[in-house]
């Protein structure tokens, strides 16, 4: 049972970080880059990928035997399809302004590499729980990554972040962050998009290589340590063996003295 306990978490958390499906695997770059105009927009997009991926994982896995190997992906597809109409339905009768924003790309999230690369790659091998916490994971760390670009392009974009214009919260809140003279139209554009997709993905890459770097020179620095330590050692142990060495010798010469003498 623990080590089920430990997978599942490293299941959930592989998600949100090393296997991040939009800054590490590069899945989803559709919506990524047309859906993150508005924090609140991406929001809105990361939990109906949430959600279709919640419901087509946990019915693939539990299906997964019984899917006949030679038509697996036709029958995949027909399950996300089938989740998306139910969650495209209820996102415009609850939600009809973030319906109305979003448009088509609800439509495409059938197509979406990450739910048919999880359904294939995950959920047809293992079981509903474990493809439950997986799809959550995958949806989080979806979410988190176009809602971080979404911010850095409304911000930069209009120099504000605006609350409630696709949620029913009962009122708009707009919070200014930077003075708008200084906002830069750009980056609410198609291209707005692919610069700070580039911007991030840069920078996330030079973290790595700056830690790689740092980890390399530890490594290095560990490895001075115990050649210096085993050197120390062999030192050591030759001061030992020629310190018994010398202290032999005059015994042996002691001994030899009297028989030299009787003679």
């Amino acid at each position: 049972m623990k080590k089920e306990k430990v997978s599942l978490s490293k299941t959930f958390l592989a998600g949100i970080i090393t296997e991040n499906p939009v800054f590490v695997s590069l899945l989803g770059m559709c919506p990524t880059l047309a859906t993150t105009k508005s924090i609140e927009a991406a929001l809105g997009m990361g939990l109906l990928v949430i959600l279709t991926l919640m419901g087509s994982n946990v019915l693939i896995s539990l299906l997964r035997k019984v899917i006949p190997a030679e038509v697996k992906i036709p029958c995949y597809i027909i399950i996300i399809a089938t989740f998306v109409t139910i969650i495209k339905m209820l996102c415009q009768a609850l939600v009809p302004a973030l319906y109305d924003s979003l448009g088509v790309f609800i439509s495409l999230i059938v197509v979406n590499c990450i739910i048919l690369g999880r359904a294939e790659s995950f959920a047809s091998k293992n079981g509903p729980g474990a493809s439950l916490i997986d799809a959550i994971g995958q949806g989080i760390g979806f979410t988190m990554a176009i809602c971080i670009i979404a911010a850095i392009r409304e911000i930069l974009g209009t120099g504000a972040v605006t609350i409630g214009e696709y949620f029913p919260i009962g009122t708009k809140i707009v919070l200014q962050m930077i003075p708008q003279k200084y906002a830069i139209s750009l980056f609410v554009q198609s291209a707005g998009g692919f610069l700070t997709l580039g911007a991030v993905l840069a920078f996330m890459a030079w973290r790595k290589n700056v830690k790689e770097d740092k980890e390399a020179i530890e490594q290095k620095k560990r490895i001075e340590e115990l050649k210096a330590k085993k050197a120390a050692e062999l030192e050591a142990k030759k001061a030992l063996e020629d310190s018994a060495k010398a202290s032999v010798e005059p015994v042996a010469n002691t001994a030899e003295a009297p028989v030299k003498e009787a003679a």
